[in-house]
C-alpha cells in the first residue's frame, strides 16, 4: 500500500463497514475526487483480488486490500471520475465483473424526503420499493425502504448471494429513508431487507412497498417492471364517469379469485385465464363490477386476504402483477368495472411483515392498547404519524393509478373509528378529550378521501362501516368523512334476520322490513349480501330461507327482488346468484354443478331476468339518494307481511308501483291504491313459472278506479302472488292527458268572468258588464255606494275576500288564472282595503258587519 493511499484510509469507518453498522456508507465507499486522483474504495467481502476496469480506456488498476475482511481501496490517476467497473476473483478463483453501486447517486430529492415525512408524498411508490430504472446509462434496480431507527439496511437477494454485507445502503439525513441503485439487477430478481437494529439484532424484512413477492409460503420480493405494460381500455377509462355515477345502475359481483373457479390439475387458474371466464359469465348476469376480496400480498389463505403483508403487491397465487394488469384490461374492455377490496385498518404480526419493522413499532402503536386488536391478534396502524398515513394514502392510489381499478371498497371501517372496537374496558386509551373516537383515523379518512376523489375523481370510494357514525359518505367540506357509498349493514342485518322467519312469525318483525327507510337517506347505501354471511356456519343465503326448499327458493326470489326494489346500489356474493346450497369456503370451487338441476338453473334465469329488468328501470336507481324517488303506499300490513310501494325516476310515465307479500298465501282481489289514474301493467314477476314460481299474478293490463284506497283517491284490484314482489309500469290514460293550455286559458277566463259578476252582485253593486272590461288592466277595486273607486296597483286584479273566494291573475291585454281542474280560490288579503282618497270623490264607511265579516 502506499503511503498516499494509506492516508486517506478512514479506519474507524472502514470498520463500521466491515462489521456492517455503517448506515452512510456512501461516505466513505465509491468514488471520489482528491489531490493526488480519484479514490475509489470497495467492500468485497468474496474476493481475494479486485482490480478498477475503466471502461473507455479498458485502463486496468489493481486494488490493494486494506482489510483481510475483504476491504479494497486505489488511487485511479485521473481528475475527473470515469466510468468505470470492479473486477473480482473469488477463492474459487471465479471471476466477474460490475459497475460499482456506490458510483450512482440518489435518487430522492431533500424536497421529497420533506414532502414523506410531511405525509403528502402521494406517489412514494414511485420512489420506495424496488424500481428497475436507467442511471447514467447504465439499467439496474433503484431501492428504497423507510427504517429510520434501524442501524443499518443491507439488499440481500439472489443477486449478492443473500449477504448482508455486499450492498449495505445508504441512509438519507432528512427522511431516514435507506437506498441504493445496484447495476445490473432485472426483473424478477428475488429480494429482502436485511435490518441491523439497535443492540445488533439482524433479521430479513420483505419490501413493504415491494411490487410483487413469492407464493407462500416464501415471503421474499421479487423485482418487478410495471412500466412495461401496454394498457387497451382508453376508452373505458375517459367514460367511467358514466358508468361510476350515482344516477345509474350499479351491480357488483363480489367474488373470491381462488374459490370462484378452480382447475382440476393446481390450486389456482391465473389472473390471465380467469379474466375471459369472470368477464363472460358476469356480463351474461348483468353485473356492472365486480368487486375482488383482497389481491394484495397475504401469506394464510383462510384470511381471505384480510391479513396483509404486500399492500403494493398483487398475491402471486393467480400470476404476476403484469398478469393481473392484464385481468383488469380484459375486463375493462368487456365493459365490466374493478373494484378492490382494501384493508388500511389492520396487519398481521407476521416477522417477515410490517411489524417491529425497524426494530421499534413503526408502522405500528407501541402501546398494545392502542396498538393490538385482541380479537384479530392484528396489529393497528399508527395513523398519527404522517409517513404511516402517506404509506396507506399512497397506497390507494397506486391500485388506481399502476392497475387503473375503479374503485376501492374499505375494510373494517368501523373499527378505526373507534378506539375501544372490540376491547374490553382497560384494553384501550381515550382520545385528548376522553372520548372514544379515534381522531388521527378521521382526519386519516378525511385526508386519504380528499387526495384520491382530487386526482380520480370518477373512482368509488366505498365504506365497510357497520355502526350509526354520522356522515360517512357527509361532503368532506361539511363534516363529513366523503365517501361514495356505505355498506348498508343495518338493513342486511335485519332483512336477513327477518327472512329466516317462517312467514307465521313475520308479522312480529315488521319493522326490520321498514326501518331501514326511516335512515335511507342519510347516507348514500349500497345494498350487501357480502361474504360474510355464508361462512362459519351462518349458513348460504338458501339455506338460511325457512320451510321446503320450493318454499327456500320462493322466499329467496322475494328476498332479492326486495332488495332490488329498495333504495341503494346494490352487491352480491358470489355462487347465491344461483342458490348455492353449502357456506362457502375458500378451499374449493362454487358447486357449479347445481346448476345441472332445474331449481338451480331457474333460480340464476330469476336473478338474471332480475338484474335486467333493473338496469333498465331508472325509477330503480335514477333517485336511489333522493326521497322523491320513493314512497310508501301502505307498510302497514304486518299481518299480511306485506308492503306495496311506489320507485321513481325523474319521469312520471317511468314510475312503477311494486307489492312485496313475504307471506305464503295468495291474496286475490287485493285492492290498493295507486299514485296516478291510468292503467298499469304488471312487467315482473318473481313467481313466474319461469323462475320456478307459481305462476300466480296479472296478465292483463290493468284499469284504476276513483275508489279510495290506502288514503289515495284512485286504486287498482289485482292477485298478489305468494312469496312474491310484482313490479307494475304506470301507463297514463289517454282521459287524462291535458288540454292544450291556450283551451285551458280560455275556460279559465270565462270561469274567473262570471265569478267576478256573481260577486259584484253580492256586494250589492251593479256595474254593467261592458264598464268592467272598459276598466283598466290591473285594477283592485272597493265597493262603495254609488262609485266604484279603482286603486291603481301594478300586477294583480284581486276582490276584497267574500264567500266562496275567487283569485284571478290577470296579465296585460288577457286574464290568465292557475290551472285548477275544478275550483278557483283566491288568496285572501290580510288587511281591508281602504281607497286612497282622490279629488271630487267621495270616500264612504264600510257597512256594519257581523262577526264573520258577512252581511246580515
Amino acid at each position: 500500500m502506499s503511503d498516499k493511499l494509506y492516508e486517506y484510509m478512514d479506519w474507524p469507518e472502514i470498520e463500521a463497514v466491515v462489521y456492517s453498522e455503517e448506515s452512510e456508507p456512501r461516505k466513505i465507499l465509491g468514488p471520489r475526487v482528491t489531490e493526488d486522483g480519484i479514490l475509489i474504495q470497495s467492500f468485497l467481502p468474496n474476493a481475494i483480488k479486485a482490480n478498477i476496469i475503466v471502461t473507455k480506456t479498458k485502463e486496468t488498476y489493481e486494488m490493494v486490500r486494506e482489510d483481510e475482511a475483504g476491504y479494497f481501496a486505489v488511487l485511479i490517476p485521473e481528475k475527473e471520475i470515469p466510468k468505470y467497473k470492479i473486477e473480482i476473483e473469488d477463492e474459487e478463483g471465479k471471476k466477474s465483473s460490475f459497475y460499482d453501486p456506490y458510483a450512482f447517486p440518489k435518487q430522492i430529492s431533500v424536497n421529497e424526503e420533506q414532502q414523506f415525512c410531511a405525509g403528502i408524498s402521494y406517489e412514494i411508490y414511485n420512489k420506495l420499493g424496488a424500481h428497475v430504472m436507467t442511471i447514467n446509462g447504465i439499467k439496474g434496480v433503484y431501492f428504497a425502504v423507510w427504517a429510520p431507527n434501524a442501524m443499518r439496511v443491507s439488499v440481500v437477494g439472489d443477486f449478492n448471494h443473500w449477504d448482508g454485507r455486499a450492498h449495505q445502503m445508504n441512509r438519507l439525513a432528512v427522511s431516514g429513508i435507506f437506498e441504493l441503485f445496484i447495476p445490473g439487477v432485472k426483473p424478477g430478481a428475488l429480494y429482502k431487507y436485511e435490518v441491523k437494529a439497535k443492540g445488533s439484532l439482524v433479521y430479513l424484512k420483505a419490501d413493504p412497498y415491494a411490487n410483487e413477492a413469492e407464493l407462500r409460503p416464501k415471503n421474499a420480493s421479487i423485482v418487478a417492471d410495471l412500466k412495461s405494460y401496454k394498457w387497451e381500455d382508453e376508452s373505458w377509462m375517459k367514460n367511467r364517469k358514466d358508468v361510476n355515477n350515482e344516477e345509474k345502475p350499479i351491480l357488483v359481483y363480489e367474488m373470491h379469485l381462488g374459490s370462484w373457479r378452480k382447475p382440476e390439475d393446481r390450486l389456482f387458474y391465473t389472473y390471465r385465464e380467469l379474466a375471459p371466464q369472470v368477464a363472460e359469465y358476469v356480463k351474461e348476469m348483468g353485473y356492472t363490477h365486480v368487486e375482488l376480496m383482497p389481491v394484495m400480498e397475504h401469506p394464510f389463505d383462510g384470511s381471505w386476504g384480510y391479513q396483509v403483508t404486500g399492500y403494493y403487491a398483487p398475491t402471486s397465487r393467480y400470476g404476476t402483477s403484469e398478469d393481473f394488469m392484464y385481468f383488469v384490461d380484459y375486463l375493462h374492455k368487456q365493459g365490466i368495472g374493478v373494484i378492490l377490496d382494501w384493508v388500511p385498518a389492520h396487519f398481521p404480526k407476521d416477522n417477515f411483515g410490517l411489524s417491529n419493522f425497524d426494530g421499534t413499532c413503526l408502522y405500528e402503536h407501541a402501546d398494545p392498547r392502542q396498538g393490538v386488536h385482541p380479537h384479530w391478534g392484528t396489529l393497528i396502524f399508527n395513523y398519527g404519524r404522517p409517513q404511516v398515513s402517506n404509506f396507506l394514502i399512497a397506497n390507494a392510489m397506486f391500485w388506481a393509478d399502476k392497475y387503473h381499478v375503479d374503485g376501492i371498497r374499505m375494510d373494517a371501517v368501523a373499527s378505526m373509528l373507534y378506539l375501544d372496537y372490540g376491547k374490553n374496558d382497560g384494553e384501550w386509551i381515550p382520545n385528548i378529550y376522553g372520548g372514544n373516537e379515534n381522531l388521527e383515523a378521521i382526519e386519516f379518512l378525511k385526508h386519504l378521501n380528499s387526495m384520491f376523489k382530487k386526482k380520480y375523481p370518477d373512482a368509488l370510494l366505498i365504506a365497510e362501516e357497520s355502526t350509526a357514525w354520522p356522515k360517512i359518505t357527509g361532503e368532506l367540506n361539511d363534516e363529513g368523512l366523503g365517501f361514495d357509498y356505505k355498506w348498508n349493514m343495518g338493513w342486511m342485518n335485519d332483512f336477513i334476520d327477518y327472512m329466516k322467519k317462517d312467514p307465521l312469525f313475520r308479522g312480529g318483525a315488521h319493522d326490520e322490513l321498514t326501518f331501514s327507510m326511516v335512515y335511507a337517506y342519510s347516507e348514500k347505501f349500497m345494498l350487501c349480501l357480502s361474504h360474510d354471511e355464508v361462512v362459519h356456519g351462518k349458513a348460504s343465503l338458501l339455506m338460511k330461507m325457512p320451510g321446503t326448499m320450493e318454499e327456500k327458493f320462493a322466499n329467496l326470489r322475494a328476498a332479492y327482488g326486495f332488495m332490488t326494489v329498495h333504495p341503494g346500489k346494490k352487491l352480491l356474493f358470489m355462487g347465491q346468484e344461483f342458490a348455492q346450497e353449502r357456506e362457502w369456503s375458500e378451499e374449493r370451487g362454487l358447486d357449479w354443478e347445481l346448476l345441472e338441476t332445474p331449481e338451480h338453473a331457474q333460480f340464476q334465469e330469476y336473478v338474471k331476468a332480475l338484474w335486467k329488468f333493473y338496469r333498465e328501470a331508472p325509477a330503480l336507481y335514477e333517485l336511489d339518494d333522493d326521497p322523491d324517488g320513493f314512497e310508501w303506499i301502505n307498510h302497514m300490513e304486518s299481518e299480511k307481511n306485506m308492503l306495496t310501494l311506489i320507485r321513481k325516476s325523474k319521469k312520471k310515465e317511468e314510475t312503477l308501483v311494486i307489492v312485496c307479500n313475504f307471506s305464503a298465501l295468495k291474496y286475490e282481489k287485493y285492492q290498493m291504491g295507486v299514485p296516478y289514474a291510468g292503467k298499469y301493467k304488471e312487467v315482473f314477476n318473481s313467481d313466474g313459472k319461469q323462475f320456478g314460481g307459481t305462476g300466480a299474478g296479472n296478465p292483463r293490463l290493468k284499469s284504476s278506479k276513483k275508489t279510495e284506497a290506502d288514503e289515495r283517491k284512485n286504486s287498482l284490484t289485482i292477485t298478489v302472488a305468494p312469496l312474491a314482489i310484482q313490479i307494475f309500469a304506470f301507463k297514463e290514460a289517454e282521459g287524462e292527458k291535458k288540454a292544450p293550455k291556450k283551451t285551458v286559458r280560455k275556460a279559465l277566463e270565462k270561469k274567473i268572468e262570471k265569478e267576478r259578476e256573481k260577486e259584484l252582485k253580492q256586494q250589492e253593486i251593479k256595474l254593467p258588464k261592458e264598464e268592467v272590461k272598459s276598466m283598466p288592466e290591473k285594477s283592485k277595486v272597493k265597493p262603495e255606494p254609488k262609485k266604484l273607486e279603482a286603486k291603481p296597483e301594478p300586477q294583480k286584479l284581486e276582490a276584497k275576500p267574500e264567500p266562496e273566494k275567487l283569485e284571478a291573475k290577470p296579465e296585460p291585454q288577457k286574464l290568465e288564472a292557475k290551472p285548477e281542474p275544478e275550483k278557483l280560490e283566491a288568496k285572501p288579503e290580510p288587511q281591508k282595503l281602504e281607497a286612497k282618497p282622490k279629488p271630487k270623490k267621495l270616500e264612504r264607511k264600510p257597512k256594519k258587519r257581523g262577526r264573520t265579516g258577512r252581511k246580515k
